[in-house]
């Protein structure tokens, strides 16, 4: 209970200190993408790192794998609803992959720790990533192996796609309009 109440208190500290004034501009053609789903925790970090990707055209905060349909932050948060904090990565595949969007989300959090990520803990903020097909699980099965293969024990899970409900409007391109940085996403080079 009383970790719920310091998780409640920590958005809601967020929420407070949040300019809302400052809108992030995007004039974004989506023609001839893909998507690409990743949970790693707090969505604003992931969303952070990979908006920088070079062919990333846009990162959108949501969530996925739940039960309930449409979803509020204040309930995921409390893990009422199954889903964990989901990052809808839409991307040009004839500049970058989705197998090297998979080794670039693995360099951006902990991809060993079994409870959450950094100092968010429970259900909401495991890692995981969400597959179209059998060739997006065998690319991501593979750079799991990879990191077996370093002595990594990968704690990331691989899911079918289920459907995505986008976050409200104050968890978007949230480094971007705060101009703060990532507290739990540090890229570290791994491959």
């Amino acid at each position: 209970m009383n970790r719920y109440i310091i998780i409640v208190a920590l958005a809601i500290l967020a929420f407070a200190t949040t300019s809302f004034s400052k809108e992030v501009e995007k004039n974004i053609d989506y023609s001839n993408t893909k998507v690409a789903y990743f949970a790693g925790g707090c969505f604003w970090g992931v969303e952070h790192h990979f908006e920088k990707k070079k062919g990333v055209k846009d990162a959108i905060s949501g969530y996925m794998g739940g039960w309930v349909k449409d979803p509020g932050y204040y309930d995921v948060i409390k893990g009422k609803t199954g889903h964990v904090e989901t990052v809808k990565v839409i991307y040009d595949p004839k500049v970058v992959t989705f197998e090297e969007l998979t080794k670039l989300f693995f360099e951006i959090h902990d991809p060993e720790q079994k409870d959450g990520q950094g100092p968010d803990i429970g259900s909401q903020y495991l890692s995981g990533i969400f597959y179209h097909n059998l060739q997006e699980k065998k690319t991501a099965q593979s750079v799991v192996d990879i990191l077996t293969s370093k002595g990594y024990d990968v704690a990331t899970s691989l899911v079918e796609v289920s459907p995505f409900y986008t976050a409200e409007g104050f968890h978007q391109d949230y480094y971007a309009r705060t101009g703060k940085t990532p507290y739990c996403h540090i890229y570290k080079k791994i491959f």
